[in-house]
């Protein structure tokens, strides 16, 4: 293991990051900070509390989620699909510096992107409902957890895409309905019986119900779910992430 080459990797998207603060961490709060505005205070009065949870306060985790999971694989596809781009992937690649580096450098820098933007979110929406936090520990390994699994899913996309438009597809497409679908605004419960077992096909909810559990004790499925769910998802990244660099596809070519 070379920690000097996961060092400059890391430090270097981060760089990155914040020569674009503004459209990194203020337009995703100022996105979010409208969702507590209109849900939390316009609609959220007239909608009455959930298992003793106001309804603003009750959106916050899927808030959270929301931004964490968009903005794990936005920044670790981009900042792997960007080399590929201009040519210099190849340098890399032909560097002295192992596959599991680059992963770490790449991956670590995205999921730090999103953990500080997630807790910045939960910071401001301090500002507009009441928060309280039954499980730090556990609310911060949700946290960490998802934010690895996705930027690994990120850099997933960043080498199968070939095309910036590729890049936004699944985010769009695939991940923001997800989350929309996976009990953001809403209890499962709220649900017939018949959709409450269609949307335990949808992974958002395990992610978004174990957040919650940390925050209010409140939670759709069980806490142990949640967490097994998502360490499975995390093993399946891993295990493409490997693939993908053992056979080189989208790499060499």
């Amino acid at each position: 293991m070379n920690p000097r080459a996961i060092q400059a990797i890391y430090l270097f998207e981060m760089a990155r990051w914040l020569r674009t603060l503004g459209q990194s961490v203020l337009s995703p709060v100022i996105s979010t900070s409208l969702y507590f505005v209109v849900f939390g205070a316009a609609i959220g009065s007239r909608i009455e509390d959930i298992e003793g949870v106001s309804y603003g306060s009750f959106i916050v985790p899927g808030l959270v989620m929301l931004m964490v999971l968009t903005q794990s694989v936005a920044n670790a596809s981009f900042g792997i699909y960007f080399p590929k781009f201009i040519g210099t992937i190849y340098e890399l690649l032909s560097a002295p510096v192992s596959y599991v580096e680059i992963v770490i450098g790449y991956v670590g820098a995205a999921a730090s992107k999103s953990i500080l933007l997630g807790l910045i979110i939960l910071a401001t929406a301090q500002l507009f409902v009441p928060l309280e936090v039954a499980h730090p520990f556990w609310m911060i390994g949700f946290l960490v957890l998802t934010a690895v699994a996705f930027s690994l899913l990120g850099f997933i996309i960043g080498i199968w895409a070939d095309g910036f438009e590729k890049l936004q597809l699944v985010p769009a497409l695939i991940i923001t309905p997800l989350t929309f679908l996976g009990g953001s605004f809403y209890s499962i419960e709220m649900l017939p019986p018949l959709w409450q077992t269609v949307t335990l096909f949808n992974p958002a909810v395990y992610l978004i119900s174990g957040f919650r559990w940390s925050m209010y004790g409140l939670s759709d499925v069980g806490v142990g779910v949640s967490l097994s769910m998502t360490l499975v998802f995390l093993a399946l990244c891993v295990a493409i992430v490997g693939w993908i660099f053992k056979t080189g596809y989208r790499l060499k070519s």
